[in-house]
């Protein structure tokens, strides 16, 4: 499911990183994603077995401008809603340890009915 998200956000030019891999002596992109799996449960049981995986995800934007930051963030939301992605809310604020930058985030669940990670 990661490879569908990252590919949404990689349409937008910017880099997508995964939460907190930055490298200790890495400069900041002055604009870029990460994102982060919170968790994959299963679900959907019948038959003694499960049919589906719903996944979560934290996806942030951190930006050198506060304007993008908010706007680059919301087009990733139509995006990923339109992948068939749940996104809930406007996103909120996340903290950056980078004066010269500004983030907000998004929470976004996927649910998989397809279970391609499983073999049948």
């Amino acid at each position: 499911m990661e490879d569908k998200l990252i590919e949404i956000l990689n349409s937008f030019g910017f880099p997508v990183k995964l939460q907190g891999s930055l490298g200790e002596n890495e400069a900041y992109p002055d604009h870029f994603f990460t994102f982060w799996n919170n968790s994959s449960e299963s679900d959907s049981f019948y038959d003694n077995d499960e049919h589906a995986v719903i996944y979560d995800y934290d996806v942030n934007f951190y930006s050198i401008s506060p304007e993008m930051t908010y706007s680059v963030l919301r087009e990733a939301r139509k995006k990923l809603k339109q992948a068939g992605f749940i996104v809930s809310g406007d996103g909120h604020s996340v903290y950056t340890d980078e004066q010269t930058h500004d983030g907000r985030g998004i929470s976004v669940t996927y649910k998989d009915y397809k279970l391609k990670w499983r073999n049948a």
